[in-house]
């Protein structure tokens, strides 16, 4: 992977993925917008600036591990993982299709690039560990990045999992909490509060790093830092608007799962086409 650090490339990579990801959901007639979309810059910035991997070898061994917990935005990981070459942008259009590459929740042993099956909520924080204590054990000196939903951390498999990295000290797990604060039944706060979701992670004995999810130049920062922490695994809260830079869509609940018709597939363009102008001009 060659390491982009211009900060208006990776801006302008984060709104042609946010663009893939409304043709590929408007072409399947189903998926889930607002999560997705709001995670295009963690993606990017993981992608193309921090993650280490080989896309023409995917099951490199010294590769760095993603593992995606809320399988349901995985059409942000797909949108990314074209333009880092791991397929063609033609497959982005068989999204949900019958015989796809592209599941609606990722499947491992259907896309080369994927490490873990995803769909039910919760489980990947406990596959990550496991990852992460098996470099540990084989002195390997990979990363393991775990990104999980908010809503998903109501239960309870993800607090075993985070006591389990804790006690085994798991400084190569860095888990990512999507801090968007909506789930499928509306506001995380009204469903299930979460807050304040730093001190708990502090209790469970993680670094906790928090930061602004759609800006770039954070989360740079951000998974920087979190790479040289020691002696403790690392939870970074990422504050996210769901369905970021769609005017309709940011902060609604109810794009949850919900894929743009035409007629709202073609006004998120328009206004993502605005966005890209901008960016090139600054």
């Amino acid at each position: 992977m060659e390491k982009i650090t211009d900060l208006k490339e990776l801006k302008l990579k984060a709104n042609e993925i946010r663009k893939d990801i409304i043709e590929m959901l408007t072409e399947a007639k189903s998926g889930h917008s607002a999560g997705s979309i709001g995670m295009a810059d963690i993606f990017t910035v993981l992608y193309f600036n921090t993650m280490k991997y080989n896309s023409k070898k995917p099951e490199w061994n010294e590769r760095d591990r993603l593992i995606l917990s809320h399988g349901h935005v995985v059409p942000v990981r797909y949108a990314a993982m074209s333009k880092a070459g791991f397929f063609p942008k033609e497959e982005l259009k068989t999204l949900r299709k019958l015989g796809t590459r592209l599941q609606g929740h990722p499947h491992n042993l259907a896309l080369p690039g994927i490490e873990n099956t995803a769909g039910p909520l919760g489980q990947g924080i406990s596959f990550a560990a496991g990852v992460a204590l098996t470099a540990k054990m084989n002195k390997k000196d990979f990363k393991v990045f775990c990104l999980m939903g908010d809503g998903e951390i109501n239960e309870g498999q993800p607090w075993e999992a985070f006591m389990f990295a804790a006690k085994n000290k798991l400084d190569n797990l860095i888990v990512l909490i999507d801090r968007n604060f909506i789930q499928i039944d509306g506001n995380t706060e009204q469903v299930m509060p979460l807050d304040p979701l730093n001190k708990k992670f502090e209790s469970f004995n993680f670094h906790v790093i928090e930061l602004n999810g759609n800006n770039i130049q954070e989360l740079l920062d951000g998974f920087e830092k979190a790479k040289t922490l020691k002696d403790k695994p690392v939870c970074i809260i990422a504050n996210t608007v769901p369905g970021k830079d769609i005017s309709f869509m940011e902060g609604k609940a109810e794009w949850h799962g919900k894929a743009p018709n035409l007629e709202e597939k073609e006004k998120a363009l328009i206004e993502l086409n605005k966005l890209e102008e901008k960016i090139k001009g600054e």
